[in-house]
């Protein structure tokens, strides 16, 4: 009897929270940097992320070699050598959207999230700007920021520091889908 209260609660639990949260698994997070030597820029089009309209949480997780250049030395010196992805394998996003927003109605929305971002091992605090369009069962956030290479603690030897932007634009565009 025990049992059977258990599982329905927790399936009572999960149909519950299901309902107001919004999960996406093939969110796209790019980076570009300019300097007048060179331009970099990668894609990742495997990011994972999860809003919760209860209250307004939202988590974006992503590995960091899934990033692809259009140059493939590019790409084996941003895993090796910058974001040492061996090490450091995954880079994510904490936070909270400040604007009290009813996601499940259609609209238009400018938010702020603020939280904490970790990239290369360091964890710190941020505030991304952004807008989400809801159509109620489906959201789309867009965002840009910008990233300190040595808030972050990645190092940028001598001989290419003239090939790499010491701040990073960093774009996003995720869509999700109701659960």
């Amino acid at each position: 009897m025990r049992y059977l209260i258990a599982v329905l609660g927790l399936i009572l639990f999960s149909f519950q929270v299901n309902g107001q949260l919004y999960m996406a698994q093939n969110g796209e997070v790019s980076f570009f940097s300019k300097t007048p030597l060179e331009d970099i820029d990668a894609l990742n089009k495997q990011v994972g992320s999860i809003i919760n309209t209860d209250n307004n949480e939202v988590a974006v997780q992503m590995r960091v070699t899934n990033f692809v250049f259009p140059n493939k030395l590019m790409q084996e010196h941003f895993n090796e050598n910058y974001l040492e992805s061996d090490k450091f394998p995954s880079a994510t996003f904490k936070g909270k959207i400040r604007e009290s927003v009813d996601l499940k109605v259609p609209g238009t929305y400018s938010v702020t999230a603020a939280g904490s971002a970790t990239i290369h091992g360091v964890t710190r605090s941020i505030e991304i700007k952004g807008t989400i369009v809801s159509t109620g069962d489906q959201i789309s956030l867009n965002c840009q920021f910008d990233i300190k290479l040595v808030d972050y603690k990645i190092d940028i030897p001598k001989i290419v520091f003239a090939k790499i932007a010491e701040v990073i634009r960093v774009s996003s565009k995720i869509n999700y889908v109701k659960k």
